[in-house]
Parts: C-alpha cells; sequence; structure tokens
C-alpha cells in the first residue's frame, strides 16, 4: 500500500572530503602553510578555504589506533563505490572509546560533514533500549518476563485464546508469539500507539507461540504500555531517567521532530536515476519503543560501553547483570550460515532479547541492525572480546561492510575483501530487475472492463487489524489514501482487469513489474461491499470492507431522533445523543452507536447488514423507527 524505499546509490565523486584524508597528509606544518599563503589578497581567499578544510579534518581523521589503520581510506572507498553520502562510526574496547567519528557529508547537498554528534536515526537498534527497561523493572520486582503478559497488559489481545492466555514478555521480546510483521498496518499510520494495539487482536498469526522466530515490530511498541504502567511514567520520561542521563547521551532523542531541531543531524537520502535525493524523515513515534530512538557516534559509544561491562557504566549499574545475560544468550533459534562457505561471516545465529547472536569468523557477536527510511544502522559487540561497533548510513552495504573491515582489525582477523561482495550482489540485483518477466502484463486478461462505473468504487474501507483506506475521486482518478495519514497520498488506482485493479504511483519513472493489486468483492445484489488485497506474506489476503456513506450531521440536527419508541408493550428502544453521535439502546442489549448514510436512515456501526429508517410526517416530526435486520424488519412507535 505504499512505496517501497529504493536504496542503490549515485556514481559520483564526494569532492573535498572524499579526498581529505589523502590531502591532509601533505600539511607538515599548517602554521607554517598559513605564513605561505597570505601574501596576496588571492591567496588570502585560498587561505579562507584551506582553514575550512583544515577544521574539518578534525571530523574525518583517521583514527589514532594502530588497529584501525585504514579506516578512513577504506570507509571513503565504500561511500563512494556505494554511493552514500555519510557514515557515523564508534569503536569501544573494555571501558574506553577506541573511535568516534563521521565520513562524508551529513547534507550532501551543503557538503556538511558528519560528526562524531551527528544524530542518525537507529531504527531497531532502539529494541535493546526498550527491553532493557523491562530487565530493570524485573530487579525491582515489579515485572516478570516469564508470566502470562495479560497478568500486566490485559489490553494486549491476540486472535486465538491460547496466545492470549500463555503469552509471556519474554516471548515478545524474542519474536516468538507466532505473528508475522504486519509493518503495512503502522508504517505511514498517524493513529495513536493505544489505537495499534487494539488492532494486534485482528491480525493472523502464521504460526503457534513459541513454534518460531518471526520478527515483530508491534511486540516491542506494547512493550511501552506495560513500563507506563508500572512506572506510572512514559517511556521516554524512563527512557531519559534510567538510561540516556546516566549514560551521558545528551544528544539522544526519541522523535524525528526533535531530531530535526537539532544543530547536527544528518538528512535522509534514497537514491533516484542514480543520484542521491533527500527525502522527508519517517515518523513513527506511534510504534517508538520498536524503533524510535536517534542517536550519534559519541552517545553510542557510552552504549556499548554498558553492554561490554555487564550493565555498568562507569562504575554504577545501569541495568542489571542478571539481565544483561539473558538478554545475549540464545532465547529462539533463528537459522544460520554453513561453516567454511565463501565470503560467510554467519555460523549460526539466534535471538535472545533485543540482540541477535551469531558466529563471526569464531567470535560470539552480538547484534542489532536498524532500517527506516534513509537510514541503515548497525550496533553489536564482542562479549568475550570486550569490543564494541557502531555504524549508521543510508546503506545496508555502507553499514555491515564498514562493520566487518573494523571488526577484523580489532579482532586480528585475517584480510578478507568485504565490499566486493557488496558490489557484485548490487549488480546481480540490479541484472535480475531487468531480466524479470513481466508477469503483471501476462496474467492481465485484456479486454475486460469493471462491473461498476470507477465512481462507484470510492469509498471508506476498514479492516480492524490495519485501520482505513479511503479511495476518493478526482481528475478523473481514483486515489488512495491509506491507514489515515492525514494526507493525500499520491497513490492511484489503474483498472487491471474485471474488478481488479492496480496500485500505482505518480513518482513511478518507469511502470512496476510487481505492481500490488487491490480485488473488489461484490454481495449478491452486485454492489461493492469489499476489496483484499495482500498485505503480508503469510497470511489470507487482507480484507477492507466498504463502510456506508457517513452524512455529517451536527447535533442539532440530531435532535429530532431523540426520544422512546415502543416496539411492544413493554418494550422500549431508546434514542439518545452522547457527544455529536446518535445511539440506540434496548433493555438486556448492548449500547449501539448509529450513523447516518441517508436522509432519517442510520447503519448500526458494529452489526454489519443491520439499520434503523426513521419516518416522518408532513409537519418534519419524527413518528417511528423501523429496525431493518436480515431476519426482518420490526417497527418501534415513538411515545408522545
Amino acid at each position: 500500500m505504499f512505496n517501497a524505499l529504493q536504496r542503490n546509490s549515485p556514481k559520483e565523486s564526494f569532492g573535498p572530503l572524499g579526498q581529505l584524508s589523502i590531502f591532509n597528509v601533505q600539511f607538515i606544518d599548517s602554521l607554517s602553510l598559513v605564513i605561505i599563503i597570505t601574501k596576496t589578497k588571492f591567496m588570502k581567499k585560498i587561505f579562507i578555504v584551506l582553514l575550512f578544510l583544515i577544521s574539518v579534518k578534525s571530523f574525518t581523521q583517521p583514527p589514532a589506533d594502530p588497529r584501525l589503520k585504514g579506516l578512513d581510506t577504506f570507509a571513503l572507498k565504500v561511500l563512494k563505490e556505494l554511493n552514500a553520502p555519510g557514515v557515523t562510526i564508534a569503536v569501544v574496547e573494555k571501558n574506553k572509546v577506541v573511535y568516534t567519528g563521521g565520513f562524508g557529508y551529513r547534507d550532501y547537498e551543503k557538503k556538511l560533514p558528519v560528526t562524531e554528534n551527528t544524530l542518525f536515526a537507529i531504527g531497531s537498534c532502539t529494541k535493546a533500549f526498550t527491553a532493557s527497561m523491562l530487565g530493570m523493572l524485573e530487579k525491582e520486582g515489579m515485572v516478570d518476563l516469564d508470566k502470562p503478559v495479560r497478568n500486566y497488559l490485559p489490553e494486549l489481545k491476540f486472535m486465538n485464546e491460547y496466545t492470549n492466555a500463555h503469552a509471556t514478555l519474554r516471548d515478545m521480546m524474542s519474536h516468538r508469539t507466532g505473528l508475522p510483521r504486519h509493518d503495512n498496518s503502522w508504517y505511514g499510520s498517524t493513529v495513536t500507539r493505544n489505537e495499534l494495539l487494539e488492532r494486534i487482536q485482528y491480525q493472523e498469526p502464521t504460526a503457534e507461540l513459541r513454534e518460531k522466530y518471526q520478527y515483530n515490530n508491534f511486540m516491542f511498541m506494547a512493550q511501552w504500555l506495560v513500563i507506563e504502567k508500572l512506572t506510572g511514567k512514559s517511556w521516554e520520561e524512563n527512557l531519559r531517567e534510567r538510561i540516556l542521563k546516566p549514560l551521558g547521551m545528551n544528544n539522544t532523542n526519541m522523535s524525528v521532530i526533535d531530531m530535526e531541531k537539532s544543530a547536527d543531524h544528518s538528512l535522509a537520502y534514497t537514491e533516484e536515476d542514480k543520484k542521491l535525493k533527500a527525502i522527508p524523515y519517517r515518523n513513527i513515534d506511534n510504534i517508538g519503543p520498536a524503533g524510535a530512538i536517534n542517536s550519534c557516534a559519541k552517545d553510542m559509544a557510552n552504549w556499548l560501553i554498558t553492554w561490554i561491562n555487564n550493565g555498568k557504566f562507569n562504575g554504577k549499574e545501569i541495568f542489571p547483570a542478571s539481565y544483561r545475560g539473558q538478554a545475549i544468550t540464545v532465547q529462539m533459534a533463528t537459522g544460520g550460515g554453513v561453516p567454511g562457505a565463501e565470503n560467510s561471516d554467519v555460523h549460526m545465529s539466534g535471538y535472545g532479547l533485543a540482540w541477535g547472536m551469531s558466529s563471526y569468523r569464531g567470535h560470539y557477536r552480538v547484534e542489532h541492525g536498524g532500517g527506516i527510511d534513509g537510514f541503515i544502522t548497525t550496533t553489536g559487540f564482542f562479549p568475550s572480546d570486550s569490543i564494541g561497533i557502531f555504524v549508521s548510513s543510508d546503506q545496508g552495504g555502507v553499514s555491515t561492510t564498514i562493520r566487518n573491515f573494523i571488526a577484523d582489525h580489532m579482532l586480528k582477523l585475517s584480510y578478507r575483501n568485504w565490499l566486493k561482495p557488496q558490489l557484485e550482489g548490487k549488480m546481480k540485483a540490479d541484472s535480475a530487475a531487468q531480466a524479470t518477466p513481466n508477469t503483471d502484463s501476462i496474467n492481465r486478461k485484456p479486454g475486460t472492463k469493471p462491473s461498476h462505473e470507477i465512481s462507484n468504487y470510492a469509498g471508506s474501507y476498514e479492516n480492524k487489524g490495519y485501520g482505513r483506506a479511503k479511495l476518493f475521486m478526482e481528475r478523473d482518478t481514483l486515489w488512495v489514501d491509506y491507514n489515515e495519514a492525514g494526507k493525500r497520498t499520491q497513490s492511484y488506482l489503474q483498472h487491471y482487469h474485471y474488478d481488479v485493479f492496480r496500485i500505482r504511483s505518480t513518482e513511478e519513472k518507469t511502470e512496476r513489474k510487481d505492481a500490488p493489486k487491490i480485488n473488489f468483492n461484490l454481495d449478491k445484489s452486485g454492489d461493492i461491499v469489499s476489496f483484499q488485497t495482500k498485505l503480508e506474506p503469510g497470511v489470507k489476503d487482507i480484507v477492507f470492507e466498504k463502510l456506508p456513506a457517513e452524512l455529517d450531521l451536527k447535533k442539532d440536527a440530531l435532535k429530532k431522533y431523540e426520544g422512546d419508541y415502543e416496539l411492544q408493550p413493554g418494550v422500549v428502544a431508546k434514542f439518545y445523543i452522547k457527544g455529536e453521535k446518535l445511539y440506540a439502546f434496548i433493555e438486556g442489549q448492548p449500547e449501539y452507536e448509529l450513523i447516518a448514510t441517508e436522509k432519517n436512515k442510520f447503519d448500526i456501526k458494529v452489526i454489519k447488514g443491520y439499520s434503523v429508517l426513521f419516518e416522518e410526517n408532513g409537519k418534519g416530526e419524527i413518528t417511528a423507527a423501523s429496525f431493518i435486520q436480515p431476519n426482518g424488519t420490526f417497527k418501534a412507535t415513538r411515545k408522545k
């Protein structure tokens, strides 16, 4: 329902920063350089430029530690070859910082350099922060990770009762609840965390509880409310007080709104026609505990030092060592590579509590990746070697390639060309994309028409696990606004065949070979009642029911329907207003909200196929109400 990010990169040289590490070696003495170049007015201008370059050197100078010799040259080469604007890096050992800094640009157009304080969105590396706070609360006796989560959060409901009765916080923290990602439900949505929590019960699982590892952001979002309920403070307040302040992570924040206000932040980038393009930040505050932290190399170095030192920073406990031990121990197997495979760095892999575990060339590695529009991050450490590495950029290949280069040097492993497989993989992916046959056209039935006029497909459609999709007509085109994003998207529907339409984007330069499709469904009367589409692999198509066209009736217009209506002796239907809505109530039944769909006609919101039709006399007075149901129509006369 939304456009996937394309993370290819432009073939463009880096300009002055790209050459800086080579250029600076030529300066034996910057003072003597000043004496030479200040003789003429023209040279003064050069002096100003060179001073700028010298000042930039402090952000991109090579690490002092001899084990990281060549990191600057390698990082700049990777940025150039993979066409990424910039990267930030932190390397720590035991309780010391080995290196923090950056290479390339945080603003490619303005040529602003990346520094150790430049904020990057770290995405899912946020999860370890959220889970750690539950580890603290466990030590404080406020929660048990192995008791059913509904003991603490009855609002969290799953589609099956067994999971409701047995799922624990440990299950949620290790991605083994049986739920797949269902990311399309939250991505791009502006609904609240409470509304997202409500959606979980309507999302189909693809496995039984603890049967298999399936990554799920909703489960970490839900941990927010457990933390909030137990402490009486928000997730954000807890994070600041329990982790950020004690660790001196003064630049770190939890929203792109705050990130944008920072004086030193990286823009988000994607690739378009082999050129870098700055894109808007993706606001994910509603799924925040799963991925909304923005941080920098300087701050993340302290975070890694804490994990290497059993939860302590500068001798003070941040989170308990007992929790740290659980977090970096495999709780759920995830698969792994084959030992000895060419260029393979993974021999086994599993997932702990918000961390992934693997064997990296014979060394135990704890790591987590993070990705959100324009940013790719890797945060990890080697517990047995007391070495930690943080790398963030806008290219997955950049982050993992530089991470592996650093790991090999710090662990004194044999040379391996990590850039080569990235470049080869990129070339293969590009070639495969071009060679893929256009099955979209092959499967299309030519000469067919939709069963209705295009305008009849317009309306609001809802799936309780995925939110709303609004289809509206504009300029003879049927446009799509999904998940109540608060603005009209640039997606529209193009007829494919029969009642099947393709979702297209105005930003497409070429026709997609795999354009997502939606299939409209009709009832026995031939009316459009829903559409279905594939939004999550492994589950049935997600069905969006068409909502009745709702009339916007104000409170004054609803007053004429208020009153008691007698269905039969002793049985009265009461109609009354709450807020701006009309409700119906019959003793022994729930209260029903009514939605105005036509003049004097209301649908019962929660029961499909049930409605109320009011009758009025020649004076415009309401005299009766008929309950229209599948099993008949029942008239109630208004009592005087």
